[in-house]
């Protein structure tokens, strides 16, 4: 199953690793802070663009993922180059997030699914092809509050909790995502609700 091992953080091979731009961080927690302080100002610019972003398209899911993580990370909106624990095989990421993004306008389109479900199975399935080296759960989190308040909602509070660290959240949203890879979406999209 594409979304199976959502359990720990992506491991980073040694390459990527070595593409940490702030070089003085020493901890994982260092890390964290900064790379929040990164994502805090990409969530500005997406408000301050919002009137101007197509969010379902490829260039702008790259393009968010760059200013999510442009100070941290030299690899920041690039597709992964090797394959990780989780995740689609990556040569096959362009092609699979492409479709992601039509399928996507599709069930907008039609009104296969209400927008919360629709930016709920967004999320799900970008976070299952994984395509980045590392911020995909974040980053999809960011995509789906996107596509909601660019169609007039607003905002998923999605566990309203920290869920890069361990936490019994976490746990529920790593469960949910397991549950959602076997085919019952229902929790995750509790869960994004804030149930």
């Amino acid at each position: 199953m594409i979304g199976e091992a959502h359990a720990a953080a992506t491991p980073l091979d040694p390459d990527e690793a070595a593409a940490l731009l702030p070089r003085h961080i020493a901890t994982q927690g260092q890390l964290n802070e900064w790379e929040q302080a990164n994502i805090l100002a990409a969530v500005k610019w997406a408000a301050d663009a919002r009137t101007k972003i197509d969010p379902l398209t490829d260039v702008f899911v790259r393009e968010l993922h760059r200013r999510m993580f442009d100070r941290t990370w030299q690899w920041a909106g690039q597709y992964r180059h090797s394959d990780k624990n989780i995740g689609i095989e990556w040569a096959q990421v362009p092609v699979r997030v492409r479709d992601l993004i039509a399928d996507t306008r599709y069930w907008i389109d039609h009104d296969t699914y209400p927008s919360v479900e629709a930016a709920v199975r967004l999320h799900h399935r970008l976070v299952a092809i994984h395509p980045f080296p590392n911020g995909n759960g974040r980053h999809a989190r960011l995509v789906a509050d996107l596509v909601l308040t660019n169609l007039g909602g607003s905002p998923l509070p999605w566990g309203r909790s920290d869920l890069t660290h361990e936490s019994e959240v976490r746990a529920r949203y790593i469960d949910a995502l397991h549950r959602a890879d076997a085919g019952d979406i229902a929790p995750l999209l509790a869960f994004a609700r804030g149930s």
